[in-house]
């Protein structure tokens, strides 16, 4: 039977750990630092309020074209942003920030009456239509906010009731760590943020806890048959004895995503790549930030195993 990691496989993972703090610190740097310079995440209606029209037109026509009937509408300043669907060739999404969810309601049905003439002759259809208010968009904003802290913190509650104060504490901040560097992808890229996004960060943290679980469980086995061992031999066994399961798990997992990502459509892209940058960061995060925060984490007496030898 084909075996992706050979028994006995003995990797000295907890050697890597200051490449690995480091490597993460650059990244979340790099993302909070994209994030800033762009003055913040790219909210969708679904946060900033507004219109958000999605269109479809004759193949033929061109970003530019779209924008000069766009700009021909008289819209309020600041007018309406247009930006191609994907990959889907004719297929635009055009946003208009409002003020008043009932003048956009009216506005809404204004700007698809005049695109619908102006294309008429040319396949014009409207594919989606989304009226959001600016109080609703704040609302969402904070819940979505708190929803993903409220599940981080949870998380690290559960592992540290089930298993360890330490482990808690290692959980927690893998949890973040792969938020924010999530987030930051994002924010490289320039994605919108919508509920989707929101939608595949809670998924990240449900799916990267699962690992820490796993090695959590194998480390508290492993304690009643190594007993004599240090607890950072202890854990890096632990890694070992369940890399290939993690392995096979996350390639899986990701396969999907990329499918999501290349052939699922526009509509799920920012979802599809979240859920990518996340089950990277998650995978590597529970082998090389939670683990090595727990053997930080002096003593020992707790887990019935020797303090970590230097």
């Amino acid at each position: 039977m084909f075996e992706l990691i050979k028994p006995h496989t003995n990797v000295d993972f907890f050697r890597l750990r200051s490449w690995a703090f480091g490597l993460s610190g650059l990244l979340i740097v790099i993302g909070m630092a994209a994030l800033l310079l762009r003055g913040g995440p790219n909210y969708g209606i679904d946060f900033e309020g507004g219109i958000m029209l999605h269109v479809g037109v004759d193949p033929g026509v061109g970003i530019a074209e779209m924008r000069s009937a766009v700009d021909h509408l008289g819209l309020a300043e600041g007018g309406a942003s247009v930006q191609e669907f994907g990959n889907q060739a004719g297929e635009y999404l055009l946003r208009v920030a409002s003020a008043d969810e009932k003048l956009a309601g009216g506005q809404a049905e204004t700007i698809k009456k005049a695109l619908a003439e102006h294309f008429a002759a040319k396949d014009f259809r409207e594919l989606r239509t989304e009226i959001v208010g600016p109080r609703v968009g704040r609302e969402l904003r904070q819940r979505a906010v708190l929803s993903v802290l409220f599940s981080t913190i949870m998380m690290g509650i559960y592992i540290a009731f089930r298993f360890d104060l330490r482990f808690g504490i290692g959980a927690a901040v893998a949890l973040l760590h792969d938020v924010l560097i999530t987030v930051g992808a994002l924010a490289i890229v320039n994605m919108e943020v919508d509920l989707t996004i929101v939608a595949a960060l809670l998924t990240i943290v449900g799916y990267s806890v699962n690992d820490t679980v796993i090695v959590s469980d194998r480390i508290r086995e492993n304690v009643h048959h190594y007993q004599r061992e240090g607890l950072r031999t202890l854990i890096n066994r632990s890694i070992n004895e369940t890399l290939s399961r993690t392995i096979l798990t996350s390639t899986t997992a990701l396969l999907v995503c990329l499918s999501l990502f290349f052939f699922g459509g526009g509509v799920i892209h920012g979802f599809a790549f979240s859920l990518i940058v996340g089950i990277v960061t998650g995978t590597y995060s529970s082998i090389f930030i939670a683990s090595p925060i727990v053997e930080m984490w002096k003593g020992g007496a707790a887990l019935g195993v020797e303090p970590a030898k230097a």
